[in-house]
């Protein structure tokens, strides 16, 4: 087929002239909504008319937009998408007449020929004369000359509205409305020093644009929540939640972000342009020498058996609370921890995703699994007591292979019900009604066992 790329238009098709004075304000929200808040200054006949608006959202939803100007009503609105490239100029061309124009390599002489475009199915089908010519793309020197651009085929995303105005004159005129395709999340990365006991954590906002539409020196907003709706259709799919769940105990602190209904805002502190198809990321969180502890966790399915030792999950522990934690809310996102080697170089050693975290909250993130501290889980014994009851003997070997002692949070799950434990070697506790939990010390270089008889319905 043959390229386009040194298509020529002989006409174009004036667009309604605007003011340049612009005025762009965007609000973000973290499930894939944006609303764009766009004043123009714009010059304004009497009584009807259409006003064009280039550079909007591609992916704009248009029963979401409202016009507002003084003295002005709005009668309808259209629109265009369907933007001009060469390949739907073509398109739009069948059943019209072209001029193919060939150079010849040597002579550089030029031929024209009148063509009808018949057909853009996989290629360009014309109609020469009496015959019928497949233009292709065998290299030869050829452009297509159309004299027209179709209406409906735009430059830029283009919204169209007729209004009728009461007077004449230059006046703002504010378009607003919903857009999926410009979205945010937080990313945090968060350095421990294992000797010290603390944590620094940066949080960065991870903007991303997909609209087909850059926004210039936008005063930009992000919203922390999930409004209903947010993601733009009725069908929208929920995020998974995370397999393990972060925040320990949820905060209650207030700080002096500014709110939104149940929202927290984080306006970005200067005006910004979003291009298309870009990722930027902007600071708004930068704390350092947060306490913070090590440690291990654990968890054990009811009735579960290992044949082979475990391993259990690394986790560090740290509160978002104004005195001796992070001092903010954290919107949710990812949040990856580094450790600095024995060069003091800083290694990436695993990540774990955060909801939502009100100030004052005590999380405890997960980052993998542990090489050298194991848990092996054994059934030992199931006795029936009646119809409906059962005995359950559990034993629990944990092993630590590191020249230190660690402490070990054992979690037994599936205590559903009047399910009870009649006796144990190490007091629990109760982290849920289903949960019981051992904090387990497990010495350097050792092992510890602990064991507990559970009476359940099943």
């Amino acid at each position: 087929m043959m390229r386009f790329a040194t298509t020529t238009v002989l006409m174009l098709t004036a667009s309604a002239a605007f003011a340049q004075d612009r005025d762009l304000s965007v609000t973000i929200y973290s499930g894939d909504l944006a609303l764009v808040q766009d004043t123009r200054s714009m010059a304004i006949g009497q009584g009807r008319q259409k006003l064009e608006f280039p550079d909007v959202s591609a992916q704009i939803r248009p029963e979401t937009v409202q016009l507002t100007a003084a003295d002005t009503g709005i009668v309808e609105q259209n629109f265009d998408f369907d933007l001009l490239t060469p390949g739907k100029l073509m398109e739009k061309a069948v059943g019209d007449t072209v001029t193919i124009v060939r150079t010849n390599p040597a002579t550089g002489a030029e031929t024209r020929q009148q063509a009808k475009v018949l057909a853009t199915n996989g290629g360009v089908v014309l109609q020469v004369g009496d015959h019928i010519e497949v233009l292709r793309d065998d290299g030869l020197p050829a452009r297509v000359i159309f004299d027209r651009v179709p209406d409906n085929l735009r430059a830029r995303p283009t919204l169209s509205v007729t209004v009728d105005s009461a007077r004449a004159g230059t006046r703002p005129a504010s378009l607003r409305y919903l857009t999926p395709g410009l979205g945010w999340n937080a990313d945090y990365v968060a350095l421990y020093d294992e000797a010290a006991g603390k944590i620094d954590v940066q949080g960065w906002v991870t903007l991303t644009n997909s609209t087909g539409t850059t926004f210039t020196q936008a005063n930009t907003l992000l919203v922390a929540g999930s409004p209903s709706g947010s993601g733009g259709s009725s069908a929208r799919i929920r995020r998974p939640q995370p397999p393990r769940g972060t925040i320990v105990r949820a905060g209650t602190e207030s700080g002096t972000r500014e709110r939104l209904g149940d929202y927290y805002l984080y306006p970005l502190a200067e005006r910004t342009t979003i291009a298309n198809m870009q990722t930027k990321q902007v600071s708004f969180l930068d704390v350092h020498g947060v306490p913070a502890t090590h440690g291990y966790e654990y968890r054990n399915a009811w009735l579960g058996t290992a044949d082979e030792p475990e391993s259990a999950q690394t986790i560090y522990r740290f509160s978002t609370s104004g005195q001796e934690g992070l001092g903010d809310q954290l919107p949710a996102g990812t949040l990856r921890f580094y450790l600095r080697d024995k060069r003091g170089d800083p290694q990436f050693i695993g990540e774990s995703a955060i909801s939502h975290t009100p100030m004052g909250s005590d999380l405890s993130l997960a980052t993998g699994d542990a090489f050298d501290v194991k848990v092996k889980p054994v059934v030992e014994k199931r006795e029936r007591l009646g119809l409906f009851r059962w005995r359950t003997t559990m034993h629990y070997t944990l092993t630590n292979a590191l020249p230190r002692g660690v402490t070990v949070d054992l979690l037994q799950d599936g205590l559903w019900g009047d399910t009870r434990i009649v006796s144990e070697s190490a007091k629990s506790e109760r982290q849920s009604a289903d949960v019981a939990k051992w904090r387990v010390s497990v010495p350097a270089n050792g092992s510890a066992e602990v064991r507990a008889v559970f009476d359940s319905r099943y």
